[in-house]
């Protein structure tokens, strides 16, 4: 029996609608859907629906359905690293770009039963900020950005292995998975890179330079970023736009491929560039704003 994990966002128009009728889809395909405890108050009106705390049950179910946007599915995510679920989206936000189907195509939920779908593996991002003997952790499946308050140029330096690719002056630097070359990489003027390679790449934030461009590294390397911004700066570090950590001056910041991946489940035919000629190509096609 297929066992499945619903991870709303109820701050997405539309969401909680769609996270009902998800559940009562899947019950009469025969599925088992689960919730976490603190929404059931609202799923109260579906008795076939179980509750357990989240970070448990996606490790326990075979498929996990986040309902929201594209942040809903990254937070999603994070909840889910170790786990073997498959993890399928449902856009319910703006772009949903890492959405496998929007909230008007939940026809398409019978294909899970079938197993008429495909998967797409990312590899995810592990980064570690120590110094003064602390050391704090944290993953990310799009990216991890560093910056400045009030959006200050800083000089920093980035290392491969060691060795100094470059020192800068900008606003802060992007380390992106491919999953996140279409986010804020690609907002600071990084490549579109196909989804299921192996590199990390590095995007400036407005360089203060005429010749600084993305670079796009191996796997297999282990980035470290320094600055020396001074007391007179208040530098940041955000991992797939969370809560942001303070970067101090005698940090080291060092990222490198996780040990772990994400799953993503796809379940319609098209691929990786029908996404990026809908949802990020519109602006440009003069396709109307959603």
């Amino acid at each position: 029996m297929l066992k499945v994990a619903i991870f709303p966002n109820f701050q997405k128009q539309n969401a909680f609608p769609c996270a009902l009728e998800v559940c009562k889809r899947l019950d009469k395909l025969g599925a088992v859907c689960y919730v976490d405890t603190a929404y059931a108050a609202e799923f109260s009106s579906l008795a076939q629906v179980q509750c357990g705390t989240f970070f448990t049950l996606a490790h326990e179910v075979d498929i996990v359905i986040a309902i929201g946007g594209d942040g809903t599915i990254l937070r999603c995510a994070k909840q889910m690293i170790g786990s073997k679920a498959l993890l399928l989206g449902i856009n319910t936000g703006y772009l949903g770009f890492m959405a496998s189907m929007e909230a008007d195509e939940l026809d398409m939920l019978g294909r899970l039963t079938e197993g008429d779908y495909s998967v797409s593996r990312r590899m995810l991002l592990h980064g570690e900020l120590t110094g003064e003997g602390t050391k704090t952790c944290f993953t990310a499946l799009n990216d991890i950005a560093v910056s400045a308050s009030m959006g200050k140029v800083f000089p920093f330096s980035i290392y491969a292995d060691n060795i100094l690719l470059g020192q800068f002056r900008a606003d802060g630097m992007v380390c992106s998975t491919p999953t996140g070359s279409t986010a804020y990489a690609l907002s600071a003027g990084g490549p579109i890179i196909e989804p299921e390679l192996q590199c990390m790449e590095i995007a400036l934030i407005c360089p203060h330079s005429l010749f600084n461009r993305p670079m796009l590294l191996s796997a297999e390397r282990r980035i470290a970023i320094t600055h020396t911004a001074g007391s007179e700066r208040q530098i940041f570090l955000s991992a797939d736009g969370e809560a942001p950590i303070a970067f101090p001056s005698n940090y080291r910041l060092e990222l490198c491929r996780s040990s772990h991946e994400i799953s993503l489940l796809q379940l319609k035919k098209s691929n990786f560039y029908d996404a990026v000629h809908h949802k990020l190509m519109h602006s440009v096609k003069g396709f109307p704003e959603q």
